[in-house]
């Protein structure tokens, strides 16, 4: 605790005059470029990786970068995506995933959760995820690579949660929005993005002038 108390007193002492006046601007409100989801993983820093300033990024963050289907639960990870896209009119969601994600880990042994009955809950969102594994690529047997394919398929089994949205589902038919797979390799500082047209996850520099190019809409599929 003392390391953030710390930090904040850093932060007050060392805020340039250059950002006083962002944080001035701000306070009359928000326009953020995109909605950012991903894993509460503390390994994850979505502005550091994006290298966003504030209000440039609205960020929802849950184990596993979870979704939970509209109607499924009332809670905040749906109105966010609601305000995000409905008042905020954000043109872009990402739904990031990374590397050596615990909750996936954790989905695919379907172990340590007996004494986790929330963790195991919100888990049966993602339940896809582990069905696709099972069914598709049940014969990959080392576990890197298993959890590799988990965390890529996860993703866009929550865009498909994602797209359960009224909001979203609204925004997308009109044109107005348009819906990214990535996932973060921590450990090297690499992004993989999803190529809809590839079907498949590729380095996000092979995928960034399609995607800036392309129309509004499902850019994942």
């Amino acid at each position: 605790m003392q390391q953030l108390v710390n930090g904040i007193r850093r932060f007050q002492n060392t805020i340039s005059d250059d950002q006083k006046e962002r944080f001035a601007r701000l306070s009359e409100g928000q326009q953020p470029a995109a909605l950012f989801i991903t894993c509460s993983d503390s390994r994850v820093c979505p502005n550091l990786l994006t290298q966003t300033e504030p209000g440039e990024l609205f960020v929802l963050r849950m184990a596993g970068n979870v979704v939970p289907p509209y109607g499924a639960v009332t809670g905040g990870e749906a109105a966010t995506i609601e305000y995000a896209v409905a008042v905020l009119k954000v043109p872009d969601i990402v739904v990031c995933g990374h590397a050596k994600c615990g909750a996936m880990d954790a989905l695919m042994k379907g172990e340590g959760l007996d004494t986790l009955p929330a963790v195991q809950a919100y888990l049966q969102h993602a339940e896809a995820t582990r069905r696709i594994m099972l069914e598709t690529y049940g014969d990959v047997d080392d576990p890197s690579r298993r959890l590799e394919l988990a965390i890529e398929q996860n993703v866009l089994v929550q865009i498909e949660n994602l797209k359960t949205h009224p909001a979203v589902a609204a925004a997308v038919a009109r044109g107005d929005l348009r819906l990214h797979g990535w996932v973060y390799h921590f450990q090297t500082g690499d992004v993989t993005a999803y190529s809809g047209q590839q079907r498949r996850f590729l380095p996000l520099e092979e995928t960034s002038d399609a995607m800036m190019a392309g129309a509004p809409g499902i850019y994942v599929n």
